[in-house]
């Protein structure tokens, strides 16, 4: 399989990479903290492809590997905003595309519908226990990704929050005590095709943080110097970075193969390689995070750096459209499915 990235492809990256530059930098990050991302963000967002990019053919959109170049600049510039769930929604919600309508999602499985409770669970029309929302006071609508359906909820429509505190300061959220059942848009199969395609952009933007950690990481060590000389010199801190680089190609080559699959199945299994992204992506996003806060020492644990960014914006990632742990065990009961059978 070839991953090499066509022209087209390396000027998408480039567009991406200078836009969030512009409007996601780092430098003052703690301005950021806790504000909704400006509205002007979505026009231009529409308009350079990335928020329709999942549309299909008849929509112009480009499609899975272009997104997964987006989002991982995303990642990398820890950008704001509700831009994931708005860009899965494109192809179900009208206005999504354009950036007239913003949307934030949840997951609803079973397992989510069952730790509710009978305490916590709604009437018999559709509703559940009680749900955190990503930026919820930035959408207009939300999107409910059942395992059977999808469906789409006005903002308008729900109960009023009932708090959030949340991981990553640039991730709000708000708590609802139960989501209403919305209008259907979207059958199993969309569910399915839906959750794939949120655990390889959201792999991308683990990829992103990652590398922005390894960047932050490896700018300190090569300006702190310790006797004379950057920090960077030291063996300790060279293996420290090379871990860190490894973990980042590791997971960006699982990334860009389970795009690929997405796109021809014939390559491979689509399921199998989005949770291998998800898994080595997350791993690599923590791991990261962790490894820049411990390069930078003691100006690494204070609120104003970078480090910390990267490592709640990993956790925060790391969750959505399933944990590390439960990708590694569906890929090992899939590995011991085979195995049996052979």
């Amino acid at each position: 399989m070839q991953f090499r990235l066509d022209e087209d492809q390396l000027a998408m990256r480039d567009a991406v990479r200078a836009f969030c530059a512009d409007r996601f930098g780092l430098t003052d990050i703690t301005a950021r903290d806790g504000k909704p991302t400006d509205p002007g963000l979505w026009a231009a967002l529409a308009e350079l492809g990335v928020l329709g990019v999942l549309v299909d053919e008849a929509g112009s959109g480009i499609g899975i590997i272009e997104a997964a170049i987006a989002f991982e600049q995303f990642g990398e510039h820890l950008a704001g905003g509700p831009v994931l769930w708005s860009t899965l929604a494109a192809p179900f919600v009208p206005g999504a595309a354009d950036g007239r309508v913003r949307v934030a999602g949840v997951e609803l499985t079973g397992t989510d519908l069952a730790n509710a409770g009978p305490a916590n669970a709604g009437p018999a029309d559709g509703t559940n226990g009680s749900l955190v929302v990503e930026h919820a006071d930035e959408c207009n609508v939300l999107l409910l990704l059942r395992d059977d359906r999808v469906e789409v909820c006005p903002r308008a429509g729900l109960p009023p929050p009932v708090g959030g505190t949340p991981l990553d300061p640039l991730t709000p959220v708000a708590v609802f005590p139960h989501i209403p059942a919305g209008q259907v848009v979207g059958t199993a199969a969309d569910a399915r095709r839906l959750r794939r395609s949120g655990e390889i952009l959201s792999a991308a933007l683990l990829v992103g943080v990652a590398q922005g950690a390894l960047e932050t990481a490896r700018g300190y060590a090569l300006e702190r110097e310790q006797f004379g000389v950057p920090i960077g010199s030291f063996q300790a801190i060279k293996h420290v970075l090379a871990d860190m680089y490894v973990r980042v190609e590791l997971a960006r080559a699982a990334t860009y193969a389970a795009a690929a699959v997405a796109t021809d199945p014939r390559a491979g299994d689509p399921e199998r390689t989005a949770s291998a992204a998800k898994l080595l992506a997350g791993e690599a996003g923590i791991a990261n995070g962790r490894a820049a806060v411990q390069v930078l020492g003691g100006m690494g644990f204070t609120w104003d750096m970078l480090p910390h960014y990267f490592l709640k914006r990993a956790w925060v990632l790391e969750n959505g459209f399933g944990p590390v742990s439960s990708h590694a065990a569906y890929l090992g009961a899939a590995v011991g499915s085979e195995s049996a059978t052979s």
